[in-house]
């Protein structure tokens, strides 16, 4: 892929910018579809618990929805001012069990470094090399396989990260992202404790729960996705190039044109990462409109193979399953020999 940087720099400024009344729009057509989607699967709980479930499902949907637009208002491109961006972000990452200023920190560090193995960790699903992996204690293996399960990724693991991970800041979180967690902590309990007294702990539970385990797991599958696929980019930071890692290093997900509504077009990665001042309603815009962004897409049948990607192979430069962790001990031991 080469393209000059000029060009490329000023192709994507031409998507660089919101239309409030789009935004506005968005939050219309999100936000209130959640919330009375919410209120059906509690009032569904007189009819079978059948039905909460199923209303669950869009709930779960239209969650994964508004995590969109809470990321777009970290990155300051859902409206014109940050003021009205660090407003509405505040108010949804409430909704979605997450604080603003935290998420937003650590989040522009992951576009700052993603790809770079040398500044893994932060903001990332974190993958370590095989050579890392074989070298570690045994302790740490244990814990770094439980975390790429996915089993536990995509669903309890998922859960933990918002529902619990979410609640504490972090030693290098700044005074403002640390009150921001505080304050979301504080809504939340608000939010929370006037639902639990009004309908019951185990009414809430019982429509809260699976909107929750089935928005984290969506959303972590497709963070994970984004960067996990093949073949991606990872360099040391010596020889990292911001572009690559846009273009080669996160994926065009092509998914449904339902699921890329709910996901709010997330699936055009590539292009978020090249310029994340493009709002996601404009990302399909700018794909259809440049053929230097149109790369090989990844279907959802194609993206079932990230599940089995576990480590980053240095030396064959992709992500390897387990297998390979036998096939490099045996290697070394060949060479020894």
């Amino acid at each position: 892929m080469s393209i000059g940087k000029v060009k490329w720099q000023s192709i994507v400024s031409q998507y660089a910018y919101p239309a409030t009344w789009r935004s506005l729009w968005q939050v219309f057509n999100s936000v209130i579809p959640f919330f009375v989607l919410w209120y059906l699967a509690y009032r569904s709980l007189e009819v079978g618990y059948w039905l909460t479930l199923l209303l669950t499902i869009p709930a779960a949907g239209f969650m994964v929805r508004m995590f969109i637009i809470f990321h777009d208002c970290c990155h300051g491109s859902f409206f014109k001012t940050p003021l009205a961006n660090d407003r509405l972000g505040l108010l949804i990452g409430a909704a979605v069990w997450t604080p603003y200023y935290e998420w937003k920190h650590n989040h522009a560090i992951h576009h700052a470094t993603a790809g770079d193995l040398d500044r893994r960790g932060v903001g990332d699903v974190y993958t370590m090399t095989v050579e890392e992996y074989i070298a570690a204690p045994w302790y740490t293996k244990i814990g770094y396989r439980i975390m790429r399960s996915p089993i536990i990724l995509f669903t309890i693991g998922a859960t933990i990260v918002f529902a619990i991970t979410h609640r504490f800041w972090t030693a290098k979180s700044g005074k403002r992202e640390r009150n921001s967690v505080i304050w979301t902590n504080m809504a939340l309990f608000a939010f929370v404790g006037w639902t639990v007294y009004h309908i019951g702990w185990q009414a809430y539970l019982m429509v809260e729960l699976p909107i929750l385990l089935m928005a984290c797991g969506a959303g972590v599958w497709l963070f994970y996705v984004q960067h996990n696929f093949e073949p991606t980019y990872w360099e040391r930071h010596k020889d990292w190039e911001f572009f690559k890692a846009g273009m080669d290093g996160s994926s065009f997900y092509k998914l449904p044109k339902v699921l890329q509504w709910f996901t709010g077009n997330i699936g055009f990665h590539h292009i978020h990462h090249l310029s994340p001042k493009i709002p996601n309603y404009k990302l399909e815009q700018c794909h259809k409109e440049n053929p230097i962004f149109q790369i090989e897409p990844i279907t959802f049948k194609d993206s079932l193979k990230s599940l089995y990607f576990r480590l980053w192979d240095e030396k064959e430069k992709m992500l390897v399953g387990w297998r390979a962790v036998k096939k490099y001990k045996m290697q070394m031991q060949n060479n020894k020999m």
